[in-house]
């Protein structure tokens, strides 16, 4: 409550007081007369502060019942949300390939030249829609000596439910050269629609965008596909969803800083559109084990082929029985 003015004109009032009393007695009539003005104008301070504290107390207390009218209302659409949230059945998957503390590290090569570094980190859980989350990080910086050529400053994020390995979450902030893009996916899996920054449309049941795909692959058995085989999924990239192939080229054992390795060799097809059709083929090699850390990827491009090879793995969620050396 605001106290101010009616503390000042009790102040004032009292001041006036104090100095007519230490001015003597020598005009017995104007010190009467003054004490009579005192004592009025203390008498309507305590007035004003009274009808001040009144204002005041009816104010706030308009305002505490509308804070506790919108805290209803929010509770209420809170609460109706968890309702349709409990009553959604969601797909539980297992999921013996990643957990928070991974952090994968990786040269970026463009050709011959070692153009930037990319990193890859589960970095911590979060809630989402209720839902308890995987938050991953991914970035891609060009290196200082390679900036004159062409600077990439890239960074994602997605938030992968820990149970159905779904997105509720996707975000990309391209710096590329000149070009600049910031696109954000909200994915309302219970519904079947994306809320993003450009628009909202029609999802399919656990659509993935590029990075969930990515850590949900991860967690396939690829012993039960024959070469030329493999799972499909769908994967929604800017306006809409597109069916993903995940088609297994074979086994093979490969050699990188990181160490060398057995591993799985696919490649992500993207029926029409998307990511992976528009940028050029993509082939990955996987550690052929429960983990399957990317060990390399290949990206074809029209001006040639770029190369992530891992250099740095820590906090891996168990053992990489995939590594000879």
């Amino acid at each position: 409550m605001n106290m101010k003015i009616p503390i000042c004109l009790y102040g004032a009032a009292l001041g006036v007081m104090l100095f007519l009393h230490v001015s003597g007695n020598s005009i017995a009539q104007s010190k009467a007369t003054a004490q009579k003005k005192t004592k009025a104008a203390i008498q309507k301070a305590r007035q004003d502060s009274i009808a001040q504290f009144r204002a005041d107390s009816i104010h706030w207390a308009q305002v505490a019942s509308i804070i506790a009218d919108s805290l209803r209302r929010h509770a209420d659409s809170l609460g109706r949300v968890e309702d349709s949230l409990k009553a959604f059945q969601f797909r539980k998957l297992e999921n013996n390939a990643f957990d928070v503390g991974e952090r994968l590290v990786f040269d970026v090569n463009f050709g011959p030249i070692n153009a930037g570094q990319a990193v890859m980190a589960v970095a911590k859980t979060d809630t989402i829609a209720g839902r308890k989350c995987f938050r991953v990080d991914f970035t891609v910086n060009s290196h200082p000596s390679f900036n004159w050529i062409y600077k990439v400053e890239d960074w994602y994020y997605t938030f992968i439910d820990v149970e159905t390995l779904a997105p509720w979450r996707f975000e990309q902030h391209i710096r590329e050269g000149s070009y600049k893009r910031d696109f954000i996916a909200d994915f309302d899996q219970v519904n079947g629609v994306a809320r993003t920054s450009e628009g909202e449309y029609k999802i399919p049941p656990y659509v993935h965008d590029i990075m969930s795909a990515f850590y949900y692959a991860r967690t396939i058995d690829y012993s039960v596909y024959a070469k030329g085989q493999g799972p499909t999924l769908f994967n929604f990239y800017k306006d809409k969803s597109n069916e993903l192939f995940v088609r297994l080229l074979g086994r093979q054992e490969l050699e990188v800083e990181a160490g060398t390795f057995r591993t799985i060799v696919v490649e992500p097809i993207v029926k029409e559109g998307g990511l992976f059709r528009s940028e050029g083929r993509i082939v990955i090699w996987l550690s052929d084990d429960e983990l399957k850390i990317p060990v390399r990827v290949n990206t074809k491009v029209i001006v040639g082929s770029i190369d992530s090879e891992l250099v740095q793995y820590s906090g891996l969620k168990g053992n990489l029985t995939s590594r000879i050396k």
